[in-house]
């Protein structure tokens, strides 16, 4: 089968087109015959070196998690009821043309909601849902969205706009700002402004009104700037890291101010809630509730392109490829 392969660690020219043998499914699995690939930033910063310590990777290899596709394969002990069934699921090398996945790991793509869609929820989906119940957003907090843009972003403005929740969401260039206001932010503040958190702080409600929930998906000094932002006894979620490494917010500091924090860590779900919040995501989605935003659909040949528009970050939303 076909697939894009990371070489070596370098630049978006290292992904190249290989063909590998088919994976075949075990006990207990199946094969997806792979429609779309999900990308997310993580995987470009991965194939350039980056975050070893965290995810420990050895070129060559296929990058990749997440794919929506049709069950075409079925291992022993599987019900013949999956074959045939559209699905979502994470898998370990997803830019190829077939994957494997265990039956816990397949979502069903409700009918009325298109492979592509469904795809682009794959990893963003799972994990704003889960921020959204881990954070405890209300109808009484005020929201400030880092990275409200990408592929994540848009689902947590839209999910906490949901709740009730007072959004802010933070995000850069008037394209990315009209966005966040048409999915449902209240305020939309330009990071590119050097005294961004001066408006984002009027925006909250005034020059001493603070965010309850901080939802940081960009890292670096972006995030640490938002930390102060922080409500005493609010919640801030370092779970992004885009800007090259992960916000560096003082433990000591949070626990004075009685700030929860929560870090990467947080959101590694358990197999149930992984299954439950895809679930949740796909079925908001097929109800017209939730849309994800997808900027450009590249073909799976043009992976290595596909990394150098994640990476550019020029693009509204999030990128995907097609199988």
């Amino acid at each position: 089968m076909r697939a894009a392969q990371v070489k070596a660690f370098g630049g978006p020219e290292v992904l190249v087109q290989v063909e590998i043998p088919d994976p075949v499914p075990g006990p207990g699995e199946v094969m997806i015959e792979v429609a779309y690939a999900d990308t997310i930033f993580v995987e470009a910063q991965l194939r350039s070196g980056w975050g070893r310590e965290y995810f420990p990777m050895t070129p060559p290899y296929v990058p990749g998690g997440g794919v929506s596709g049709v069950v075409s394969a079925l291992g022993a002990d599987v019900p013949d009821e999956w074959l045939g069934r559209r699905v979502t699921a994470s898998v370990t090398g997803s830019y190829a043309e077939r994957a494997v996945a265990a039956t816990s790991a397949l979502s069903v793509v409700p009918d009325s909601l298109d492979l592509l869609t469904a795809a682009a929820l794959v990893h963003d989906g799972l994990t704003a849902t889960g921020l959204i119940e881990l954070t405890g957003i209300g109808p009484t907090d005020r929201v400030l969205v880092l990275g409200a843009s990408g592929g994540m972003g848009t689902l947590l403005v839209q999910l906490a706009h949901a709740r009730g929740a007072r959004v802010v969401a933070v995000a850069r260039g008037a394209a990315k700002l009209a966005l966040v206001r048409e999915l449902g932010a209240d305020a939309a503040i330009d990071a590119t402004d050097a005294d961004w958190p001066t408006a984002a702080r009027h925006a909250l409600g005034g020059s001493v009104a603070a965010a309850d929930v901080v939802l940081d998906g960009v890292g670096g000094q972006l995030g640490a700037s938002a930390f102060p932002l922080t409500a005493k006894g609010g919640r801030f979620s370092a779970h992004g890291a885009p800007s090259g490494g992960f916000s560096p917010i003082d433990p000591a500091e949070a626990a004075r101010l009685d700030i929860t924090l929560f870090g990467i860590a947080d959101v590694q779900f358990t197999p149930t809630d992984l299954h439950r919040f895809t679930s949740t995501a796909l079925a908001e989605a097929a109800a017209g509730r939730l849309r994800p935003v997808i900027g450009e659909v590249f073909p799976l040949e043009r992976a290595g392109d596909a990394h150098a528009a994640v990476e550019g970050r020029g693009l509204v939303g999030k990128v995907v490829l097609e199988v």
